[in-house]
């Protein structure tokens, strides 16, 4: 089968477009023909093996996982032993821990879901982590509740362009904050109110939100204090693409973060999206009732999936980026 490949880390001239084996599903797993899979700021973290203190995970001086790609979507084409809810034909999609970046890719049943009616593939493959990431944030860590002010800091990104809908799906009054751009994207999907951030400082606003989901990791946690009501909530879910070259990244925020959440008054949590059978259910009740629709930038094929993630990083893509195979 034909795949992205990388060997070393560095930046998308490391990735190689080439033959390799097919995998075979063990006892648990489905194989699915990838007909879409999405590029994620995860792949381009792994891809430069940026910050330096994540190669503890992804690999010291390679990566362990030499084809990225968490999200895909695609149809079933083998089945391992045990595994009871799909069979070969079903139209899938879910999250990997790496491989989708190829024609097929092995995953366990617990992270697969039916394909969501009424989406392309392309628009399925968007969904998994980004919208995971935004649901558990906002439903399970914020605990979002119908009539209150919650602001979306990247709003405009994978995870925030779910994360408005979401948002406004729970109930909520939402705030997005975007560059110049993208104010009229993200208005287009839901939010009640857009910040240009280029224009307007929102720590700075006088207003106060109930939740706070920061997606970027560009603000101290000082800043977003002031952008909270006394009782009110900050998640962080690190960030985007960067300058890299760093030893913490986003991960320094994180960190701090977590260490107040511990030993301060201001109520934080630190989010770590995990994919589930029961999540992927719930994204696709919310897409086929028509609350929640995947926005996506651009798509390549799989042969420039390299060019796909160099725009991730350069070009700073709105929405989601995705590879048809």
């Amino acid at each position: 089968m034909k795949a992205i490949v990388q060997d070393r880390y560095g930046s998308s001239d490391v990735l190689e477009f080439k033959e390799v084996d097919r995998p075979a599903p063990a006892d648990g797993e489905v194989l699915v023909r990838v007909r879409a899979a999405s590029v994620n700021a995860r792949d381009w973290h792994i891809m430069r093996g940026d910050p330096y203190v994540a190669r503890l995970a992804f690999g010291l001086t390679r990566p362990r996982q030499p084809i990225q790609g968490s999200d895909f979507a695609g149809v079933v084409e083998a089945v391992g032993t045990g595994v009871t809810r799909l069979r070969p034909g079903d139209e899938v999609y879910g999250e990997a821990g790496g491989g989708a970046f190829a024609e097929y890719v092995c995953a366990p049943q617990g992270v697969v879901g039916p394909k969501p009616a009424g989406l392309t593939f392309e628009q399925a493959a968007a969904v998994p982590l980004a919208g995971n990431t935004a649901l558990m944030g906002l439903r399970d860590l914020g605990r979002l509740q119908p009539g209150q002010h919650v602001l979306v800091n990247g709003a405009s990104g994978g995870v925030g362009t779910f994360a408005v809908q979401i948002a406004k799906a729970l109930g909520a009054e939402v705030t997005g904050v975007c560059s110049t751009r993208n104010v009229d994207l993200v208005r287009s999907l839901g939010a009640d109110h857009v910040v240009d951030y280029k224009q307007e400082d929102f720590t700075r606003t006088g207003l106060r939100y109930d939740l706070v989901l920061d997606l970027v990791g560009n603000r101290t946690l000082a800043d977003q204090r002031r952008a909270l009501t006394p009782t009110g909530c900050l998640v962080l879910s690190g960030g985007g693409v960067s300058e890299g070259g760093s030893l913490f990244g986003p991960m320094g925020l994180l960190i701090r973060g977590t260490l107040m959440s511990r030993f301060g008054n201001l109520r934080i949590h630190v989010l770590t999206a995990k994919p589930s059978a029961d999540n992927l259910a719930a994204l696709r009740e919310l897409v086929e009732r028509g609350a929640v629709t995947p926005a996506v930038d651009r798509a390549y094929p799989l042969s420039e999936g390299a060019e796909a993630i160099r725009y991730l990083e350069v070009e700073h893509a709105s929405a989601k980026v995705v590879i048809t195979c």
